[in-house]
């Protein structure tokens, strides 16, 4: 769509580029100008030699062909004749306030390596979490991923998110596997939301996440999905990711049962499977958004109920690989109208986050991948209406990928995060 009353502006190809720079977050951005050798709204079909502009409200006001969309006065424009313009990629899971650890948790069965993590975080000073959580958002930026889903205990990423300009949605996390501590691990997590409260914004968001069926018991996570329904806080967990868990949820078996009792904690089975555990205690419900994070052990009637509730998945495959738990079952969360966005987990999983090899590890390559790494995302997350497709009126969240004219991995030459850019291209 092209504003009325601008004049089109031809430009140069391969004209002199400058280099962006940065915005203070106390003023409007500027009007913003890209043009590439090709966009890909999603939603729409590709346009080569496109261009988006940006207004003040940090809002796409045009898209299109180059030669129809306008240059206000003023405007900043930045050419790309041979790059590709995309959405802003969606993160839908992972653990930034984690970075410093990567490489450090050798542990090769899954229960060990729950507890290393929290031997790890327990070693770690506060400051250098925040400096994990702003050198993780930073990462994000680098490879065109403008909106990340966190969960995290510290608070550290949100406050990095508010403080740089980032997009992303904040699950605290909530432990307790004793019942006996319910009420302070409630007053824990309430007072940790209020403090984080302040530094909300329709672009950083808060929610809740009580961590797993093996850290959290029954009367905590009934506890804090009454907490989250009466705050309006949205909830993510994770659940069914491993065959322990389902072990320790169903027979009250396994390696966590184990550990539990060990630690003097009655364990017992429920029959279940951990899907419809959750649903039992009111984590899912229908009202409550909630993000499943991982879903590699569910069944058929786990799916439904799933989709009863109107839940969404945040599907980590190099995780899930990485700690040999299996595969998800995709093609069949995607059939059931399940809302499925893509997430890399933490570096302590798999090193690097690499969106585009989460989608290879799915099957997924071209604009599918692009599809599911943007407007599914967003989906998941409940924001697509504001994010995950280059469209009028929509936030504007934006990637320039190196290569073109079909979207391929690559990392990014500018960052684009409510129009302002975050991260700049590399030097000609």
């Amino acid at each position: 769509m092209v504003l009325p009353g601008h004049r089109a502006d031809p430009g140069m190809p391969g004209a002199p580029r400058p280099r962006p720079r940065p915005n203070a977050l106390n003023a409007p951005p500027p009007l913003l100008r890209l043009r590439a050798g090709w966009v890909h709204p999603v939603t729409a079909p590709s346009i080569p030699d496109g261009a988006v502009l940006v207004g003040a409200d940090g809002r796409i006001a045009a898209v299109g062909p180059h030669t129809r969309v306008p240059r206000p006065r003023g405007t900043e424009a930045l050419e790309f004749p041979n790059a590709v313009l995309v959405p802003g990629l969606v993160n839908c899971h992972t653990h930034l306030e984690l970075t410093h650890l990567v490489g450090q948790n050798t542990e090769a069965q899954f229960a060990p390596w729950i507890r290393r993590v929290r031997e790890l975080k327990d070693a770690t000073p506060p400051a250098e979490f925040v400096r994990a959580a702003e050198q993780g958002i930073r990462d994000c930026w680098a490879s065109g991923v403008t909106c990340v889903a966190e969960t995290g205990s510290t608070g550290a990423v949100l406050e990095a998110l508010a403080r740089l300009g980032g997009r992303g949605i904040v699950y605290q996390e909530v432990f307790g596997p004793d019942p006996a501590n319910c009420e302070q691990s409630l007053a824990e997590l309430a007072a940790a939301l209020a403090r984080l409260r302040r530094l909300t914004s329709p672009r950083v968001r808060l929610g809740v996440s009580p961590h797993a069926p093996y850290t959290v018991s029954a009367p905590l996570y009934r506890a804090v999905a009454g907490y989250s329904r009466r705050e309006g806080l949205p909830i993510a967990v994770h659940v069914a990711e491993s065959k322990d868990e389902t072990m320790l949820v169903r027979d009250g078996t396994g390696p966590f049962a184990e550990a539990l009792r060990t630690r003097g904690i009655a364990v017992q089975g429920h029959g279940c499977s951990p899907v419809a555990y959750l649903l039992q205690l009111g984590v899912l419900a229908l009202g409550t958004p909630c993000l499943c994070v991982h879903c590699v052990q569910v069944s058929d009637g786990d799916v439904a109920l799933i989709r009863s509730v109107a839940a969404a998945v945040a599907h980590c495959p190099l995780s899930n690989r990485a700690h040999g738990h299996g595969t998800a079952p995709l093609p069949a969360l995607r059939a059931a109208g399940i809302p499925v966005g893509l997430g890399t987990d933490s570096v302590v999983s798999v090193g690097a986050l690499d969106l585009w090899a989460e989608a290879e590890a799915a099957g997924i390559r071209g604009e599918e991948a692009l599809r599911m790494l943007t407007i599914e995302g967003a989906r998941a997350l409940g924001w697509e209406r504001e994010i995950g497709s280059l469209e009028v009126g929509k936030a504007a969240d934006m990637a320039v990928l190196s290569d073109g004219p079909r979207v391929r991995p690559s990392g990014a030459l500018l960052t684009v995060v409510a129009g302002r850019i975050v991260h700049p291209m590399h030097k000609p």
